[in-house]
């Protein structure tokens, strides 16, 4: 059960800061101390939409890792059942779209 954020495909998702980018500017350096300390990251937002977010080192090579096993995961699964070949570009569309 998730007592401090919403439920997501990594678990817990625990709630972030959301500042817009003329905020974030405002204090990068403290902004980017919380995602590294404190593991905390930052939803960036233009005009009211969030557009990017700053996350510690740790975590963005955690999600490269697990994206590269999932296209891994969906290639080795294609090779698998080799009924009407699948182009690179609609398996790439498909991992991303259960990223999201």
């Amino acid at each position: 059960m998730c007592t401090h954020g919403t439920s997501g495909t990594f678990g817990c998702v625990t709630e972030m800061p959301i500042e817009s980018i003329r905020d974030v500017r405002a204090h990068l350096a403290e902004v980017v101390e919380r995602a590294d300390r404190d593991d905390q990251p930052t939803v960036i937002t233009r005009r009211g939409k969030e557009v990017a977010a700053i996350v510690s080192i740790d975590v963005l090579r955690k999600y490269q890792q697990w994206e590269e096993r999932e296209i891994n995961r969906i290639i080795d699964e294609r090779m698998a059942n080799r009924s009407a070949g699948v182009p690179i570009e609609d398996v790439m569309r498909e991992t991303l779209a259960r990223g999201e």
